[in-house]
């Protein structure tokens, strides 16, 4: 946003950490606008968000509000991908990706109601966030301006950000001898920068932050039980929960057994490779079960052409088209293959490891009569001879006509 264009208020995507702490007295000196802080509650936790109102209006915000979403989030966001089984490049389970739709939306409703006339965010020009952020706002308010100071300011570095908050008396965290880029909510906490910025480097223990190390769990393990209704998780043993307390509490069996913990090199939307590391306990357990659900209620066409979805799901929600037609009807499908994804699979944790140890569902397809070793009435073996009779024909054909392939031994030769 040029900077002779002059908002009188911005909202601003505030999560109290060093970069949004700096923008607050760095939009009142270069654009003369009030500064409404915003922050959407997806469960960083009491310690990210304790004094940071305060925080704020000691920064300069005219005014602040934080919004608890915890249940919104799980509830409109978490469980959709979960029941997409989307999951980014293998192995992340896009707990960063999945919250900022929610924040730009908590954010937009703020603006609006409280008569912004531009939006901010603090996200970095070679980051993913911008492009999440700002395509939510194209999606929600159209109409209000952006102003993304970092690309703007002569702030080059993280350092140069720690001096300036040093110089404007903001409090911050970081310092110059360890600083990582975390990001925290419900559904996981990811870890950037320092030594993780050379992929050549392990993670220190300093890194992570929620689990134990794997290796020093309790070498019994754990057993839990989960139920799903049409996809959704529902219950953790015998007690039915909300969306977030079904979270917690499998990210407190997660974390006391070392589950969740990946290490990535990814491919960022804007074109570069980035490392980072996170750990996602609760997430890798429900992402698991469900796996293992669906594996007993889907028929093989549905279930192999639900992972090819999977795979544009967690690319459409990690390049932050969210509020998209596409996420929609992808919607659409997803949730007409979970109508029988009902029932309940029991895992074990154990250092890092999850085993699982029973599925069960009154929508099974899995059928012992006919699964068996045992021949019985059920399954007609005859019926195998002209099975592979017309799904060969292509092959015998193709054998016919060009000679025989074996060595390499051809009719065109």
């Amino acid at each position: 946003m040029p900077m002779a264009m002059k908002p009188k208020k911005v909202a601003l995507a505030y999560s109290g950490g060093l970069d949004t702490s700096i923008i607050i007295p760095w939009l009142r000196e270069n654009y003369g606008s009030e500064v409404v802080a915003v922050c959407g509650d997806v469960g960083q936790g009491s310690g990210e968000l304790e004094g940071l109102e305060q925080k704020a209006l000691a920064s300069g915000a005219r005014e602040v509000y934080v919004e608890d979403v915890r249940e919104e989030f799980v509830r409109d966001y978490v469980w959709p991908m979960v029941r997409s089984g989307a999951v980014y490049e293998h192995k992340y389970l896009l707990g960063t990706s999945i919250a900022r739709p929610l924040l730009a939306k908590v954010q937009v409703e703020a603006a609006l109601r409280t008569g912004c006339d531009a939006l901010a965010h603090g996200a970095t020009g070679k980051g993913n966030d911008q492009v999440r952020f700002e395509l939510a706002y194209k999606a929600l308010a159209p109409h209000l301006p952006v102003i993304a100071p970092w690309r703007e300011w002569d702030i080059s570095s993280r350092e140069d950000a720690i001096d300036y908050a040093r110089r404007h008396r903001i409090p911050i965290q970081q310092t110059k001898e360890k600083i990582y880029s975390r990001d925290a909510n419900l559904w996981h906490i990811s870890h950037e920068g320092a030594e993780l910025e050379d992929p050549a480097n392990a993670p220190s223990d300093k890194v992570w932050t929620l689990s134990v190390d794997p290796a020093a769990a309790p070498a019994a393990g754990t057993v839990v039980e989960i139920a799903f209704e049409q996809g959704t998780p529902v219950a953790v043993g015998d007690e039915r929960m909300p969306p977030a307390a079904v979270v917690e509490t499998l990210n407190r069996a997660g974390c006391d057994h070392g589950i969740g913990r990946i290490d990535l090199v990814e491919n960022r939307f804007v074109g570069m490779k980035s490392r980072g590391c996170y750990e996602t306990p609760g997430g890798t357990i429900l992402t698991a079960a469900h796996r293992e659900l669906e594996a007993l209620t889907l028929d093989r066409a549905t279930l192999h052409y639900k992972q090819k979805v999977a795979l544009d799901y967690a690319e459409l929600v990690y390049d932050g088209k969210w509020f998209t037609s596409l996420r929609e009807a992808l919607d659409g499908f997803v949730e007409k293959t979970q109508r029988h994804v009902t029932g309940s699979v029991t895992l074990r944790l154990c250092q890092g490891r999850i085993d699982v140890l029973c599925r069960t569902s009154p929508y099974s397809l899995y059928a012992p009569e006919i699964a068996s070793f045992t021949m019985g009435d059920e399954f007609e073996q005859r019926d195998a001879e002209g099975f592979i009779n017309l799904t060969s024909l292509p092959i015998r054909v193709r054998a016919s006509v060009q000679g025989d392939l074996v060595g390499g031994k051809g009719a065109g030769k």
